[in-house]
């Protein structure tokens, strides 16, 4: 089956949603439509590995560079905060100059900056390249998603999506196995020298097959100033983020960062409003079902991210499990969503997403307060039992709300809605991090010393309190070198118990967030220019 659209040209009024300028079909396997998709999974399989697996190998890091606590919190804080700055201006570049060309130099950049970092000899030069990573990514992530618009028909896209999903899912979910294998047997260098053979056959996959899309009514200017207002704006946020359970959500500097940031998006929505190509354009939040996709992306990203957060915690410090037989416990989750993902796009192509994002936030909501059920005595078919429904809710919302993003939007906007899916789950996820961290650290200095006292323990001096709750709040016992056993046992117990009882109140912080994201899907539906994308290839 093959499907064409036409396009107005740019500057004739008001015509039909953008479609393909390329006019004739794609012959052989280049611009085929399943080719394509497994060439842009494997250069997105490299940026959503590298978003976990990296953690396995911070304490290696560390040890072989000298590094600090502080220089290993920045070799992910730098690519997460690269990445989410810049993902809607790379977007922008896709739809300018053609999504294959982002993407495959996205793919260059990001391989060859992953190679750099096993060769860096110091903390300071690991943690520039992480930033070129995160800069590269960006270019990489909305061209894929452009690519997927613009080569599937309409009827095809929901399952192209859901593919698309299920890699980022298990990749995601996957990292911290692959890192943990490669981190025992190899070293942590080859963390990210995996990178370098995947990005080689991600490039040659595009250079055979890619095939470039354009919208004929494509951007054709760049909104300087309003990459540096946005740019800004979003780095504003993420700081602020980032550093605020190092400063305190009552600190001044977290509250002028963030009084910056409404600043800053407030002056950046005026100035699209005034130039002729906006970055974004304004009209874009007129479709309500692409704003509830927006706003339920990061819903999804608070409840998933933010809960899975402590759950890594739980299964190593409290259970004691390293990092490869907790991510083995993992697996029904990361299972669930390979499974569900293409599933849940042949559902939302019958029945449109609505119900399916529903009932799948819904699931979200009830497995994060399973999750806040969980005790030291938890055994792993029960803990199983919460991760595979988190899966399977999680599939139908990262395939759906990414549909009814992209999807309400034109082509020629198809990588900027791209940026504003990927920008939205980053910072939801930072959000959930940083909010969910703030209930658990408030839950556990509120619990701790009562608890201390309990037990019959020595009291704790303020210094000694302070250390005490930071430890507590990832789940480690404050047990001092040389102390007796009998000591450090109920130093452990009171520990374990109060670290628990700050994941369960977070677990159910998330679960509400979840729930209210089950009111926001019902405002969702099917992409009404989805068919400008039924792209020029075989089905």
């Amino acid at each position: 089956m093959t499907s064409q659209t036409t396009l107005d040209k740019a500057g004739q009024g008001d015509g039909p949603s953008a479609g393909p300028s390329e006019a004739t079909p794609g012959k052989g396997l280049r611009g085929h439509p399943w080719f394509t998709l497994f060439t842009v999974a494997v250069g997105v399989m490299m940026v959503a590995l590298d978003g976990t697996i990296v953690a396995i190998a911070n304490p290696a890091i560390a040890s072989d560079l000298g590094a600090t606590l502080a220089d290993v919190q920045w070799i992910t804080n730098a690519y997460f905060l690269a990445l989410a700055v810049s993902l809607i201006t790379a977007g922008k570049l896709g739809d300018r100059f053609g999504h294959r060309q982002t993407f495959l130099i996205g793919v260059v950049g990001f391989a060859a900056a992953s190679g750099a970092i096993g060769l860096s000899d110091s903390i300071t030069l690991v943690i520039v390249f992480r930033v070129l990573q995160g800069l590269f990514g960006a270019l990489l992530m909305p061209a894929a998603l452009g690519l997927l618009r613009a080569t599937f028909p309409a009827e095809k896209l929901n399952m192209a999506i859901g593919i698309w999903g299920m890699v980022i899912g298990a990749s995601t979910a996957g990292g911290p196995i692959l890192g943990g294998v490669l981190v025992e047997h190899v070293n942590w260098q080859s963390v990210f020298f995996i990178n370098v053979p995947v990005g080689v056959l991600a490039v040659a996959l595009g250079v055979w097959i890619l095939l470039d899309h354009r919208a004929e009514n494509a951007p054709r200017s760049f909104d300087i100033p309003g990459i540096a207002l946005l740019s800004g704006a979003m780095f504003c946020l993420v700081w602020a983020l980032i550093k605020a359970p190092e400063w305190g959500w009552g600190d001044g500097r977290t509250w002028a960062f963030i009084a910056a940031s409404v600043v800053g998006f407030a002056v950046f929505a005026f100035w699209e409003t005034k130039v002729r190509e906006p970055l974004i354009p304004l009209a874009l939040f007129r479709s309500v079902p692409l704003s509830a996709g927006v706003v339920l992306m990061v819903l999804m990203a608070i409840a998933f991210m933010g809960g899975l957060f402590f759950v890594t915690f739980y299964l190593q410090n409290v259970h004691g499990l390293s990092p490869v037989d907790a991510g083995l416990h993992l697996l029904p989750l990361t299972g669930m969503m390979i499974v569900g993902s293409p599933l849940a796009g042949v559902m939302i192509t019958k029945v449109g997403p609505r119900i399916p994002l529903a009932g799948g936030m819904a699931c979200t909501a009830l497995a994060m307060y399973g999750i806040s059920t969980l005790e030291k005595s938890t055994g792993s078919l029960a803990m199983s039992v919460w991760f595979a429904l988190l899966g399977l809710g999680l599939a139908p919302v990262m395939v759906g709300a990414t549909e009814v993003i992209v999807g309400n939007a034109p082509l020629e906007l198809s990588g900027v809605a791209g940026g504003l899916q990927q920008s939205a789950m980053q910072v939801g996820g930072s959000l959930g991090t940083a909010v969910l961290g703030a209930v658990m650290a408030s839950k556990v200095d509120g619990d701790l010393p009562g608890n201390w006292e309990k037990a019959g323990l020595p009291p704790l001096t303020p210094e000694q309190a302070g250390q005490a709750s930071e430890a507590v709040q990832v789940g480690v016992p404050p047990v001092p070198k040389g102390t007796p056993e009998a000591i450090a046992a109920k130093i452990t117990d009171v520990a374990h118990d109060t670290f628990i009882s700050g994941m369960s109140l977070a677990s159910l912080v998330a679960a509400g967030v979840a729930a209210v994201a089950v009111l926001v899907a019902l405002l969702t539906k099917r992409g009404e220019n989805a068919e400008a994308g039924a792209g020029v290839g075989h089905i």
